[in-house]
């Protein structure tokens, strides 16, 4: 079983706090660019892998999707989300992503917002949704960027002149990654974007964008603490094809 970091009670009272849990879709800087990649939800049948507290899947509601199975591993998240949802057809589930069985062509769009880096098989899971979905579907998801997550002891060095660095360690070294964020030793699984990408299309996806987000300077102008992420890139963007 996948680590539960979100129940968690440390872990959980941080993330609460953050701008993208309080202020939704809206808080999140990077949902400008991922609402751009999607397709028409008219109609459609929608899974949400790590749904967190329902924001997508409200969304989605409100943009024409016909239903939407929202999953987390995590009971707060799913207890929240179904707090805040009152649509019939918003299906709620704990489901771990690492065991995860999906029916066959169920889906008309499986999205994920910050969760594929949990997972220990991807390579297992992107199978498993291919296989749910439709033909010409599309997956569109977002991860930690290898780049961000690479680094053994993540966080900025700063050289005599004041600039910042951020460490790129052992990058090529795949596998687990245990940080120190909002609660000690939370464990995330490290992919370089080759075996990311390789594992999509080895799964008989076809690729058709790849995003290494960074804010615009309107964003930065608006959010000032955003202008660190021109640094390195924080997330990485994917939309694939069945």
């Amino acid at each position: 079983m996948a680590q539960n970091i979100y129940d968690n009670p440390e872990f959980f009272a941080g993330y609460s706090k953050l701008r993208r849990s309080v202020h939704g879709l809206d808080g999140a800087p990077e949902w400008p660019a991922i609402r751009a990649l999607l397709p028409n939800f008219n109609g459609k049948r929608i899974v949400d892998l790590g749904c967190g507290f329902g924001w997508f899947a409200r969304w989605a509601k409100m943009h024409g999707a016909a239903h939407i199975l929202a999953l987390d591993i995590s009971e707060n998240m799913i207890a929240r989300a179904t707090a805040d949802t009152s649509d019939p057809d918003i299906e709620y589930a704990i489901a771990d992503l690492d065991h995860l069985d999906l029916p066959e062509a169920s889906f008309d769009l499986a999205y994920s917002s910050l969760a594929f880096h949990y997972v220990q098989d991807f390579e297992r899971l992107v199978r498993m949704v291919h296989r749910s979905l439709t033909s010409g579907a599309h997956l569109v998801f977002t991860i930690e960027h290898p780049i961000y997550m690479a680094p053994t002891r993540p966080g900025w060095s700063v050289d005599s002149d004041g600039r910042r660095t951020w460490p790129v360690n052992q990058y090529s070294v795949e596998g687990p990654r245990r940080t120190d964020w909002l609660a000690k030793d939370v464990l995330k699984y490290h992919r370089t974007i080759g075996t990311t990408l390789n594992i999509l299309i080895g799964a008989n996806f076809t690729i058709r964008h790849v995003q290494e987000w960074g804010p615009a300077d309107d964003e930065i102008a608006s959010n000032p603490d955003l202008a660190e992420e021109l640094e390195r890139p924080m997330m990485l963007l994917v939309v694939a094809q069945r």
